[in-house]
Formats: structure tokens, sequence, C-alpha cells
């Protein structure tokens, strides 16, 4: 059997390399950050070599000795840089921002590795991030028009461009996870890149809101709880002022379904600011997908209460979501935990991933030449 390798940057707790290994994929080498997601790498793939440092300061040639690759058996470079700088919830400082910088670094070692293919994922919002962002007040009437660089989407521009300076042939989508089985409505931007072939053709959706067809329906919260026994929950509790007001909040609620009276005391200074506010006193519904899964279920921003019971989802039903297996062990404490599984991609869009990259790689459609004038090769 080929052999398909893979260098993975920014791996986190590594939910889409778990999709990436069930469809067939290697993880030869990890460059994380963040030590409980070492930590969790080190236990529960202890074969996976794991290089703990700041990705600026590894070398493309450590990453490959370290994996015991040349860039010649390299099949995919895959990551999710920090996407703080790109979200809309965020002040959107784009590449003002080290952690909106770390995306420049992925493009590093893309250039100087040379893999057949690459797979970075991201945020909704990098689609319309700018360069340079210039807040509402300084725009319109009086100041000078946008430039290129204040442009909605200038940041996504300067990365596809930047990927195809290198050769690659690079295709994109704003995928929804549910659409792939996936127990989560979870948007990403899945960016992929080849140089041995034409366009990278993303997988066909296997579910649906409406299905129809071969499409089964999307998977409820309640199929993802299924046969979960859980005697003794791991989760943060809310205080009793919050525990009031949820209480009488319905599945499938949120603040919205308090009365006119309560709104304004529950929500407090939140009331009148904008936005849709839908994470507030939000308790989730058996009968749906979860929404996007957070670093933080507990938050008043984000919350994600339990259907029927007044708790936060606790940290197993949270890992259930983003499907990891049960045995998967988290270290560190509740919000460390919860932290590590909200970063992670589901494993079920990575399974999804990995099946059409590796029908790709097995045949990569229209074979081209790649131009080696513009890599840096580093053997």
């Amino acid at each position: 059997m080929k052999d398909f390798n893979v260098i993975s940057l920014f791996s986190g707790a590594l939910g889409l390399d778990l999709g990436l290994e069930k469809a067939g994929f290697t993880i030869r080498v990890c460059v994380e950050l963040d030590e409980k997601a070492v930590e969790s790498i080190k236990q529960n793939r202890p074969g996976i070599p794991v290089i703990h440092e700041d990705i600026n300061l590894v070398s493309s040639k450590e990453i490959l000795n370290t994996a015991g690759l040349t860039s010649k058996e390299v099949s995919l470079v895959v990551g999710g840089p920090p996407c703080q700088a790109f979200s809309t919830a965020g002040r959107r400082k784009a590449f003002d921002d080290p952690r909106g910088a770390l995306v420049s670094q992925f493009i590093r070692v893309v250039r100087e590795t040379r893999p057949k293919m690459f797979l970075m994922e991201n945020v909704r919002g990098i689609l319309s991030a700018a360069i340079k962002h210039r807040p509402i007040k300084y725009r319109g009437k009086g100041y000078p028009p946008l430039s290129e660089e204040e442009q909605k989407g200038s940041v996504f521009k300067l990365i596809i461009n930047d990927f195809k300076s290198l050769g690659y042939n690079v295709t994109y989508k704003l995928v929804n996870s549910a659409d792939y089985g996936v127990p989560q409505k979870r948007e990403r931007v899945i960016i992929v890149g080849s140089r041995i072939g034409s366009d990278f053709i993303f997988p066909k959706h296997t579910h649906s809101k409406k299905p129809a067809g071969v499409l089964k329906p999307w998977v409820s919260l309640e199929h993802a709880f299924k046969c979960l026994d859980e005697p003794n929950p791991e989760y943060i509790s809310y205080s009793e002022e919050r525990l009031s007001f949820l209480k009488l909040v319905p599945p499938g609620g949120n603040w919205r379904s308090l009365t006119k009276e309560l709104q304004p005391i529950a929500m407090g200074g939140a009331f009148n600011s904008g936005g849709g506010k839908v994470g507030f006193y939000r308790r989730l519904s058996f009968n749906e997908p979860s929404p996007t899964v957070t670093t933080s279920p507990y938050q008043k921003a984000t919350d994600m209460c339990h259907p029927v019971k007044n708790r936060p989802l606790s940290v197993k039903e949270y890992a259930r979501i983003q499907q990891f297996p049960d045995e998967w062990h988290f270290p560190g404490s509740t919000t460390d935990k919860y932290r590590l599984i909200g970063n992670a991609v589901p494993v079920g869009l990575g399974f999804a991933m990995g099946n059409a990259l590796i029908e790709y790689l097995q045949c990569p459609p229209d074979e081209y030449s790649f131009n080696l004038e513009t890599a840096t090769n580093i053997e």
C-alpha cells in the first residue's frame, strides 16, 4: 500500500488528524506550542513525534528530520493556524495580530517542504478579513477611500495568491460539518492546494438539513449522546443567578425565550448591544445538531446548556460532538479540556476530506509539472 505521509502543523488535540488517520493517512510529525495539546498527543498517540515549539522558531529541515522524511515523501501538509485574528467576533486585526501572521508560517513550511498537497482550515471570517482594519468611525464622508489592503477580503486574496505563486493549484470552500455527518453546525473555510494535478474536488455531502435522495438527515445531539454513560459528568457549574434564568429557557431556546420583562434583567448591559446574541442563555435541543462548539460552553455569550439538565455540556459530551473517541484523554483542568476540544476540527470532517484527498493522490487529474523555480528546496 502506498504511504500517505502527513506533516501536521498547529495540531492541537488532533481532531482533524484523527479523521485523516481514519481515511488512511499517516501522521509523521506534529508541530504544536500548547503544552496541554502536546501532552494529549503524547498520551493518546505516543508513536507520533511532536515538536513542542513556536513554529516561528522551527525550521522545515527540523520538521522533515523529525518526521524521517524527504520532501519527495510528503503527501500532505495540514493545519489550522490560530484563527482569532480573522474571527468576526474579534477586532479583525488580521496580519497585524501575531496569530494572524502564523498563516505566513504555514505558507513558509509549504514552500520549503513542497508537499504534493496541502490543506489549511480556518474560520469563516478569513474570507472577509482585511490586511489592515480601519475602524468604522474613520470611514465614509470626510475620510479617504479604503486602500486595497483595507478592502474586505484582502487577507484571503493575499493567501491564495501566495499559494499560487508556489506553483499550487488552489481550491477552497466554506463547508458545514453537519453536511458530513458531524452532530454540529460548524462552518469552516478549507483551502486545498495541489502541485500534481488540476482542481481538487471537495467531497459530496452525505447529510442535509432537508434530506432527499441519498442524503441522510443531519445527525442530532440525541444521536451523538447515544449510550453515553456519565454517572459523574465533568463540567463547570453555572452561578445561581444564571441558573435562575436558564431554568426558564426551553430546549432550543435562548434569552429571547424569556419574558419581555426578564430579558433586560438577564442580559444586563448586553441587552442594548448589537448583534444576534444567540449564544446568551442558550439551551440546546436534542433534535438538532449542536451549534459550533467553542472553547467555553459556560460563558455568557457562548452558552451551551444541556437540553434537559441545568448545567453546561460536560467534557465528555463536548468530545462526543467533536467525535473524539470516548477513551481519548484530555489533560489539565476542566477549562483546559473544554479549550482543547473546542479548538479542534471535528473528526468526521477530517475523515471526509481525507477520503477525497487520498482518492486524488492515487489518481491526480490532469497531472502537470510543479514550477521548481518558485520553491525553496531545503534538502
